[in-house]
């Protein structure tokens, strides 16, 4: 079994940003070439390009979900609500163990601040690993429908 918990903060503790790393985890399972990935995901670090807005993990495991249930076609509204139920199954979760969806919520302080206390490599990575563990869950409900 892969441990794509495992995997992300593998990446993370290489210096790829918490999107990329949570992301990249799953770009093979989901059928996204790992370098288009990383592309991806690049700009949603640091709570999107350290504004400290919305968490990178957090947005790493939102590309996962869109790429395993999101819609490709605009009439496919089933494919859509499923997509949003999973993203709030995903944030409902994320936020109940860890207190917010937002980066600097959860860092309690600004970026500069966080790295001088090394927060980046305590709680960043724990961010990480939870953000693919829960997405793991969310992942393997194969289908949905999910509950909200």
């Amino acid at each position: 079994m892969n441990d794509r918990a495992g995997d992300a903060v593998k990446a993370f503790e290489e210096g790829f940003v918490c999107s990329q790393a949570v992301l990249s985890a799953y770009c093979d399972a989901l059928g996204l070439e790992k370098d288009a990935a990383m592309k991806i995901a690049n700009g949603f670090g640091g709570g999107i390009a350290r504004k400290q807005e919305i968490c990178g993990a957090v947005a790493g495991a939102v590309m996962a979900i869109g790429l395993k249930f999101g819609r490709t076609r605009a009439d496919d509204t089933a494919a859509h609500e499923n997509t949003y139920k999973a993203v709030h199954a995903f944030c409902d979760a994320f936020e109940k163990k860890n207190g917010s969806l937002i980066c600097r919520e959860l860092l309690g302080c600004g970026m500069k601040e966080a790295r001088e206390n090394g927060l980046f490599d305590t709680n960043c990575k724990r961010y990480v690993r939870d953000a693919a563990q829960i997405l793991d869950g969310i992942l393997a409900q194969g289908d949905g429908p999910f509950d909200k």
